[in-house]
């Protein structure tokens, strides 16, 4: 994620690489959730004045064809923002609305397996998803801390560590 200086005629936010459109709505919902948020991350309303956001997926990312992205740009753009480092142990998944709702995603058992795969010791996904949880094989579910999330409020206090990187 990069940020650079604008002029009015540049847009607010650029979106570059592997990004299909579902992809791309939920980058876009998730800015303006940052964007309408922006003194909670510490950032003053005239920096989107001043600055634009450059969003990139480079290649080999990985494909998807349902929404499940949204809290995680959301839980970027705020860390980049904010300057506040994301844990390196959670792993989340779940679509946001503008106003801030997470929104129930499809694949739960799959995303259980990757984020154990990939040594996460804390899962954060959709309340909505709970229905979901008999279909986590039992040694995944003991594996992983499941947090269930309604807000996307409740995923930046679990997801963003403290402090500013740096302090």
């Amino acid at each position: 994620m990069l940020f650079r200086s604008r002029t009015d005629a540049q847009a607010p936010l650029v979106l570059t690489g592997q990004l299909g459109d579902v992809m791309q709505e939920s980058v876009r919902a998730a800015f303006s959730y940052v964007r309408g948020r922006a003194a909670d991350f510490g950032v003053t309303p005239i920096f989107f004045e001043t600055h634009g956001v450059h969003v990139h997926v480079p290649a080999g990312a990985q494909p998807k064809d349902g929404p499940s992205a949204g809290i995680t740009m959301t839980t970027a753009i705020a860390s980049a923002l904010s300057g506040r480092a994301v844990r390196s142990d959670v792993a989340m998944t779940g679509e946001v609305t503008l106003r801030g709702k997470v929104l129930a995603i499809g694949g739960v058992k799959q995303k259980a397996l990757a984020a154990h795969r990939a040594g996460m010791k804390v899962l954060i996904l959709p309340a909505e998803n709970r229905k979901d949880l008999p279909d986590i094989p039992p040694d995944i579910r003991k594996a992983l801390r499941i947090v269930w999330v309604e807000e996307v409020d409740e995923v930046l206090r679990l997801a963003l560590r403290a402090t500013p990187k740096g302090s």
